[in-house]
């Protein structure tokens, strides 16, 4: 991107997905999923903005997704500069803040740039030419915003309106931003698209954090005054930031357009003419998958026997997913849960969540698979006093030392060496032998191997809650009656 001031990436992580479920859900939103390619949209996002002329990126996340975090990046040879932990989601102004004002207090000045973690920009050049273009008008106090160059009349999205018409090269060249629009009706979008002179907004920001920091005096003194505090009063926690949870609590949830780009004066747009898509559902995924001459795209173990216009997705490779005759349809099978539904309802998925949550199924929330700091496991079998798990855990990676109260555990190693502390036995269990761990017994499982050690355990006894935990020692720092 050349030389000068570096750009500090920052990458909002902290959204649930709820239109692509039931693959992405709150446990493990979208943004980690391999949806598009062999990484994460989270890790696209990050090795984005990566390379000559970035610094090493700012997360701002959940609790719930720290770890994902560090592991993901790690797996891409990356890792932030921080990770901010909110106390809970406050929608994006506050989340914004909170990074600026921990960049402004290591570099005053900082050039921050804002991305989502869960966009597709297949062009990574030509964006980050777009961000280079962006860096005089920022550092000159501008803040800037980035416009998609539109090619259908999209209504799930709001549109910039420009000062000038970009041209028939589409050069991304800064102009001043003559407004915000909000989700629009058909007949507008359509309007807007002829016109020539609005862009998507892609929610993608470049100024210097004492731009930013300005703009909030200026039009949210209240909420910097709260986040202030939150950021100040901050407590570290390995190797993460918590921002302090009661100052937190006080912050009003509201999105940065509305908080202080709908109100400031000296906004900027650069219009980006590259590929660009928010996957903000299956509609968007079917769309930007590269449907064949039906305009049908199959993933996973899937077939399609005359069939239009549909997508049809299978997670597991245990399952068959055929689609006969479908037309506009989106099916998605996940081991747990099934979509049905017509892509032009895609948008309404979310309502199915709300539907499932009323009706208190974990389906709604959490995927089969659960997700921890030292690996994953998932339950392959369930009875009133019995469930059998398949636990994978990461080379190196070690659970808390704990006991239980109500459950026995018997565990057989499938693939790797598991290294096994049963009250003063410390023990290694290699492939094909088992290990049991008596109801009370003070335990811990650790892979002091180089590859995924795998194994199945079998728990039995009158209540198999994840809450059944004792917690002695925990290399991860949580807390009593924490998962895992």
């Amino acid at each position: 991107m050349g030389a000068g001031q570096a750009v500090h990436p920052v990458l909002l992580c902290g959204g649930s997905g709820t239109r692509l479920w039931p693959l992405s859900r709150k446990s493990y939103p979208k943004q980690f999923t391999q949806l598009t390619g062999e990484q994460s949209l989270f890790q696209a996002s990050a090795l984005r903005l990566a390379g000559e002329g970035f610094a090493k990126p700012v997360v701002v996340t959940g609790s719930d997704y720290r770890f994902v975090i560090l592991e993901q990046l790690a797996s891409v040879e990356m890792q932030p500069a921080a990770t901010l932990i909110e106390p809970e989601g406050r929608n994006t102004a506050p989340a914004i803040l909170a990074a600026a004002l921990h960049l402004e207090a290591q570099e005053p000045g900082a050039l921050m740039l804002v991305a989502p973690s869960d966009h597709v920009i297949p062009d990574q050049d030509r964006f980050r030419d777009a961000v280079a273009a962006a860096r005089g008008a920022a550092q000159d106090g501008s803040i800037v915003t980035f416009g998609i160059r539109p090619d259908r009349a999209e209504t799930g999205y709001g549109w910039l309106e420009l000062s000038r018409d970009p041209g028939p090269d589409f050069d991304p060249v800064p102009q001043p931003l003559r407004g915000f629009v909000e989700k629009p009706q058909s007949a507008k979008a359509q309007a807007m698209l002829d016109g020539g002179q609005h862009l998507w907004n892609a929610g993608i920001f470049l100024f210097t954090t004492t731009s930013l920091i300005e703009a909030f005096k200026a039009h949210a003194p209240a909420m910097l005054e709260q986040v202030g505090r939150a950021v100040e009063q901050a407590q570290p926690d390995l190797a993460f930031c918590r921002l302090a949870p009661e100052p937190w609590a006080e912050v009003e949830p509201i999105s940065i357009d509305y908080a202080v780009m709908e109100k400031s004066e000296n906004l900027t747009v650069v219009p980006y003419a590259g590929a660009w898509s928010d996957l903000g559902g299956w509609d968007a995924v079917w769309r930007d998958s590269d449907p064949d001459a039906s305009g049908v795209v199959v993933t996973g173990a899937a077939t399609a026997i005359d069939c239009e216009n549909s997508l049809l997705r299978a997670e597991d490779g245990q399952q068959a997913l055929v689609g006969i005759g479908l037309k506009d349809i989106v099916a998605i099978a996940m081991p747990d849960a099934v979509l049905v539904a017509h892509r032009d309802s895609a948008q309404d998925v979310k309502d199915a969540v709300t539907a499932l949550k009323v009706q208190g199924l974990s389906q709604a929330d959490t995927l089969p698979r659960d997700y921890r700091p030292w690996g994953w496991f998932e339950s392959l079998a369930v009875g009133d006093r019995f469930q059998v798990k398949r636990i994978v855990v990461n080379p190196g990676a070690s659970l808390s030392l704990q006991s239980h109260h109500h459950r026995a555990e018997h565990w057989i190693v499938v693939q790797g060496t598991a290294k096994v502390t049963v009250d003063d036995t410390v023990s290694l269990v290699t492939e094909n032998q088992s290990i049991y761990v008596p109801l009370g017994a003070v335990h811990r499982m650790e892979n002091p191997g180089k590859v995924d050690m795998v194994l199945i355990e079998v728990q039995s006894g009158s209540y198999l809650g994840e809450d059944d935990i004792i917690r002695y020692d925990d290399v991860y720092a949580r807390g009593q009656g924490a998962k895992g």
